[in-house]
């Protein structure tokens, strides 16, 4: 890769819960450079809630300038996840990146989540994120430049995230720790572990859904803001940047961006602070959640 010229050019990126919302983003971006992008979620036909599926993904990454796989798989099972691999390895013939997207998401506290809800989380924010770059590793060890991105928070045992929404807070942090375990643990052998987060709410299917509709959708950005600060990390040399939890916003400032309201759903609205940043804000919250 040239310094002079970042590019993801002919990189290979496995995009979990690339489907829809931030990790098509990603994917998009990566496209318009050239690069080879797969795609795993599980819609594989339309939903009446979530717009998209990973084959209309897959077409719009190709449209884009990239060359994409779409691959069903529910990121559960470590028989579908490993199956997924073997199909990127045949088609592309290695793999530069792993982003770590997929995310499921429950508010509410410990008396408020039934454990089929904590399970959930746990098994496709911890666990997913453990089980994917656990068998991608063979393969990014065998990179030039290899990269894992994962959408997790920096993590603050000070704050006060823990009280309101532990289960969501406990899967999210699992995703940070394996970022920061996984950043040491492979740092010798140049793989780049590093985690990116949103500092404000984001538009996704996720707020539109879950988190208070239009009026919280207003007070979002774009996922492109997640998407052009992804390219940012994935395109620096890797032995030299692992073991950093990323603001989407600090990472557009350093590369000298200025201009944020090209991001804003709705410029001049006041944006509304993602999650695990500052003090934890539980009237507002509940006052999305519930009206």
């Amino acid at each position: 890769m040239n310094d002079d010229h970042p590019s993801l050019r002919d990189r290979t990126l496995v995009i979990t819960g690339g489907t829809r919302g931030i990790g098509k983003a990603i994917g998009l971006r990566a496209a318009r450079d050239g690069a080879n992008v797969v795609i795993l979620g599980k819609t594989t036909e339309p939903h009446a809630k979530l717009p998209g599926t990973i084959y209309s993904a897959e077409e719009e990454i190709e449209a884009a300038g990239g060359q994409a796989l779409a691959v069903p798989c529910d990121l559960r099972f470590e028989d579908q996840v490993a199956a997924a691999i073997e199909r990127t390895i045949e088609r592309f013939g290695g793999i530069d990146i792993l982003v770590n997207n997929a995310s499921a998401i429950f508010l509410a506290g410990s008396l408020e989540t039934p454990i089929k809800r904590f399970d959930l989380m746990h098994q496709v924010n911890t666990r997913a994120t453990f089980l994917s770059s656990q068998l991608c590793l063979p393969h990014l060890l065998k990179s030039s430049n290899p990269h894992i991105l994962s959408l997790a928070p920096p993590v603050d045992m000070d704050r006060g995230w823990f009280a309101g929404t532990l289960p969501y807070t406990l899967a999210k942090y699992g995703m940070s720790l394996c970022t920061l375990g996984m950043s040491q643990e492979f740092a010798s052998q140049g793989v780049a572990v590093n985690a990116l987060w949103p500092k404000t709410g984001i538009a996704t299917a996720a707020v539109e859904n879950l988190l208070g509709g239009p009026q919280a959708t207003a007070m979002c950005r774009k996922p492109e803001i997640v998407a052009d600060a992804a390219w940012h990390v994935l395109t620096r040399n890797g032995r030299e940047f692992t073991g950093r939890f990323l603001i989407d916003e600090d990472v557009l400032r350093e590369a000298g961006v200025t201009e944020f309201d090209q991001y804003a759903v709705t410029p001049g609205t006041p944006l509304m602070p993602d999650f695990f940043l500052g003090e934890p804000d539980f009237a507002t919250l509940s006052k999305l959640l519930h009206g």
